[in-house]
């Protein structure tokens, strides 16, 4: 490349860079002008985290957005993340095309960083393998009760393949057992132990379990194992889950399974077997 043509490309990546910079604030600034109108709410800081131009509507994108605000009433910090779209001159919350009868919000996603591919995730398959797939899963929720055993059985058989990532994803609201269920099996994982996370999936224990006692008897029942309360509720158990949760967090996963194949949102979850 001659240094005309680099010069031009900087120059290029340098515009693109500030007019995106430029949009970013223009949306923080409506955003934290708009929702601060509501009376409960004292302060409030809005971020745009990123954008992502949509590949059907080029002229649109779609905005990552943080809100951190403070309570009136009780002090109360909450936090919370949402996706806008704007066009440069206006701003909604949702997006439909009216040609293809599709909700645009189903085309983006946020790219799935390499730093989030860690040996401690992996648990099937050569990391240098042709392909990555990352699953995040709550192993209580009926439909990954289905699915992910059978995707990860399918994978599992190349290893040369599918290098498979899993990231623990319990949801607590839905499903309480299952936050007890995969620290007993993070503590079991760390003793070395294979196939943990598909026998998790055969465990049987009500949901709405509380009690760790009865949750971790049926999972040593399960996996013939004598985990104990000390383990699962180790300091090191404990930084898994939460690294997972804010991998989770960041790349706002909402529900389970949610999968990536090669760093992209797979929404059907089926590409792994169109896989050459």
């Amino acid at each position: 490349m001659s240094l005309m043509l680099k010069l031009l490309a900087i120059t290029l990546l340098s515009s693109t860079l500030a007019y995106a910079g430029f949009q970013n604030v223009k949306v923080e600034k409506f955003l934290t002008k708009m929702i601060s109108t509501n009376p409960g709410i004292e302060s409030i800081n809005v971020k745009v985290t990123n954008s992502i131009v949509i590949k059907e509507k080029r002229d649109w994108s779609a905005y990552y957005v943080k809100v951190d605000a403070i309570l009136k009433k009780d002090k109360r910090k909450v936090s919370q993340k949402m996706i806008w779209f704007s066009n440069g001159e206006v701003i909604t919350k949702d997006l439909f095309d009216l040609n293809k009868g599709i909700d645009l919000k189903d085309s983006v996603s946020l790219p799935f960083k390499d730093k989030y591919y860690t040996k401690a995730n992996l648990i099937y398959g050569n990391a240098n393998a042709e392909h990555k797939v990352a699953l995040f899963s709550d192993p209580l929720c009926p439909f990954c009760r289905n699915f992910v055993p059978s995707a990860i059985e399918y994978m599992k058989k190349q290893p040369n393949k599918f290098a498979i990532y899993y990231f623990h994803f319990p949801l607590s609201g839905l499903h309480p057992a299952s936050v007890e269920l995969v620290k007993a099996a993070t503590a079991l994982e760390f003793k070395g132990v294979k196939d943990v996370v598909l026998k998790l999936y055969k465990v049987k224990v009500n949901a709405r379990e509380k009690s760790q006692e009865k949750i971790l008897i049926e999972f040593n029942k399960e996996m013939h194992s004598n985990i104990t309360l000390a383990e699962m509720n180790s300091k090191k158990v404990q930084e898994h889950l939460k690294r997972d949760l804010k991998i989770a967090d960041d790349l706002m996963v909402a529900g389970t399974p949610t999968m990536f194949l090669d760093s992209k949102l797979d929404k059907k979850k089926n590409k792994y077997k169109m896989v050459k």
